[in-house]
C-alpha cells in the first residue's frame, strides 16, 4: 500500500500532544505505583500478616496467589472498559479506572490483618486486589491511545511509549518509598504499620492524576470516528470474529515481557534474600537503579522502532531476554551487590526494548474503531497467562532448594512465544489513522 504524504493529515497541535503525553505517562505511573506497592508487599509483608503458615513457602505461594488475582481480573476490566473506550471515548474511561485503582489501594492500607479479624482479612485483600486488576485491565489500552492518537501515526512507537514508562516509573516510586521506610523503621515497625503508609499515599497520587486527565479532551481519532458514525455497537464480538489473528499476535507478543518483568522486579526480591543472603534493602536498591534506567530506555526503544522495523527490534530483545537468565543467576550466586545491580539493569534493559515498542505493536494490530477493545483484550489475556502465574511458577519451580535452572527455562519459553507473536503480527498501516485524522476539523 502506498503511504500518503505527510500533508494528507492535518497538523498536530503540539500543546495537546504534550498534554496527552504527560496525562498518559503520569496516569499509568500513578496506577502502577499502586500495583507495584502491592507486588512488593506480596513478597515482603503479606505472607506474615495475611497468610500465616508454619511453612514459609506455603505462605509465600498464598501471597503470590493474591498477586495473581490482580492479573486474572484484568480481562474483565479489558472487556468492560475496552468496550466503553470504543463506544463513549478514551478520556471518560481513563478517569474511572484511575479512581477505581486508587480507592482499592487506599483501602488495602487500612485493612486489618489476619491476627485482628481472622480469615476475613485475606478475603478482603483478595477482593481489593481484584478491583485493582479490573482497573488496570481497562487503563492500559486507553493510556496508550491517549498519547498515540494525539501524535503522528508514523511516530507511534515513541508517543505510545508514554504509557510504557508508567510501570518502571511506578515501580521506581513504590520501591523508593518502601526502601525509605525500611531504612527509617525497624523491621518490626515496618511489619506493624510502616508498610501501610505506602498504600495510603495513593490518595494524594490519584488526586494529582485526576487533575491532569480531567483537563484533556478526547483523542482526534476517536472524535473523527464518532463524527463519522463509525463507532462499533458490539466491539468485543467484532474483535473475536473479525480480528482473531491480530488478537493472538498481541497476546503472544506480551508474554515474554510480562514474565521477564515479574522475574526482575518481584521474584528476585524473594530469591535473592532467601537463597543468596542479600538484604532486603540491597535488592530493592538494585531494582531502583534498574527501574530508573528504564525511564529513558523505554521511549528510546519506541523511537528506534519508528526508524527501524518494529518487529525486528522487538524480536532481538526477546531473544536476549531468553538468554539472559542463564547468565544472571550464576553471576549473582557469589553474593556480590555490584553484580546484582548489573544483572538486574541488563535484565530490565532487555525488557525495555521489548516493552518500549510493545504498545505501538499491539495497538497497530487492530483497526482504529476496535483499537481500545482489541488492545485491552490482548493486554489483559496475556497478563493472565504471562504475568499472573509467573511469580507462582517461579516459586514452585525453585521450591525450597533455590534451583534457578527451571526458572530460567520458563522465561526462555515465554520469550519464544513472544517471537511467534511478532512473526504472525503485521507491520503498521498508517493510512488507517491518517484517513480518520483527515476528517478531524
Amino acid at each position: 500500500m502506498t503511504s500518503p504524504s505527510a500533508s494528507s493529515s492535518p497538523p498536530v497541535d503540539r500543546r495537546d500532544l504534550r498534554k496527552a503525553f504527560v496525562a498518559s505517562l503520569t496516569g499509568t505511573s500513578l496506577e502502577w505505583y499502586d500495583f507495584a506497592v502491592y507486588s512488593a508487599a506480596a513478597a515482603l509483608v503479606f505472607p506474615v500478616l495475611f497468610f500465616p503458615a508454619a511453612d514459609p513457602v506455603t505462605g509465600l505461594l498464598l501471597a503470590f496467589s493474591t498477586y495473581a488475582v490482580g492479573y486474572v481480573s484484568r480481562p474483565l476490566g479489558g472487556v468492560v472498559f475496552g468496550r466503553l473506550g470504543d463506544v463513549i471515548g478514551r478520556k471518560q474511561v481513563l478517569v474511572i479506572t484511575l479512581v477505581l485503582i486508587g480507592v482499592a489501594t487506599f483501602l488495602i492500607g487500612l485493612l486489618p490483618t489476619y491476627g485482628t479479624i481472622g480469615v476475613a482479612a485475606p478475603i478482603l485483600l483478595v477482593l481489593l486486589r481484584f478491583a485493582q486488576g479490573v482497573g488496570v485491565g481497562g487503563e492500559w489500552g486507553g493510556a496508550v491511545l491517549l498519547s498515540s492518537e494525539f501524535g503522528e501515526p508514523r511516530r507511534r512507537g515513541f508517543w505510545a511509549s508514554a504509557a510504557q514508562v508508567g510501570p518502571p516509573a511506578g515501580n521506581l516510586l513504590s520501591n523508593g518509598v518502601l526502601a525509605l521506610l525500611t531504612l527509617l523503621l525497624t523491621d518490626q515497625q515496618f511489619l506493624d504499620w510502616g508498610w501501610r503508609l505506602a498504600f495510603l499515599l495513593s490518595a494524594v497520587l490519584v488526586a494529582f492524576g485526576l487533575w491532569i486527565r480531567l483537563k484533556l479532551e478526547d483523542t482526534p481519532v476517536f472524535r473523527a470516528i464518532a463524527e463519522s458514525g463509525d463507532r462499533p455497537s458490539a466491539p468485543v464480538r467484532e474483535v473475536f470474529t473479525a480480528e482473531r489473528r491480530p488478537l493472538l499476535a498481541g497476546i503472544l507478543s506480551r508474554i515474554g515481557p510480562d514474565v521477564s518483568y515479574a522475574l526482575f522486579t518481584v521474584f528476585v526480591l524473594t530469591f535473592a534474600t532467601t537463597h543468596l543472603g542479600f538484604s532486603r534493602s540491597e535488592v530493592l536498591g538494585a531494582i531502583l537503579i534498574g527501574s530508573a534506567l528504564q525511564l529513558p530506555a523505554i521511549p528510546l526503544a519506541g523511537a528506534l522502532t519508528d526508524r527501524f522495523n518494529r518487529r525486528l527490534v522487538y524480536g532481538v530483545a526477546a531473544v536476549g531476554g531468553a538468554v539472559w537468565p542463564f547468565v544472571f543467576f550464576p553471576m549473582i550466586a557469589g553474593g556480590s551487590f555490584a553484580l546484582l545491580v548489573v544483572g538486574i539493569v541488563v535484565g530490565l534493559g532487555l525488557h525495555s526494548f521489548m516493552y518500549g515498542p510493545q504498545a505501538a505493536f499491539v495497538t497497530e494490530q487492530f483497526s482504529p474503531r476496535l483499537r481500545y477493545t482489541g488492545s485491552s483484550l490482548a493486554y489483559t489475556i496475556a497478563g493472565v497467562v504471562g504475568g499472573a502465574v509467573a511469580p507462582l511458577a517461579f516459586t514452585a519451580l525453585s521450591g525450597g532448594s533455590g534451583n534457578w535452572v527451571p526458572v530460567a527455562a520458563y522465561l526462555a519459553i515465554a520469550c519464544a512465544l513472544t517471537v511467534v507473536g511478532l512473526v504472525i503480527g503485521r507491520d503498521p498501516d498508517h493510512d488507517e489513522d491518517e484517513a480518520y485524522l483527515a476528517l478531524t476539523p
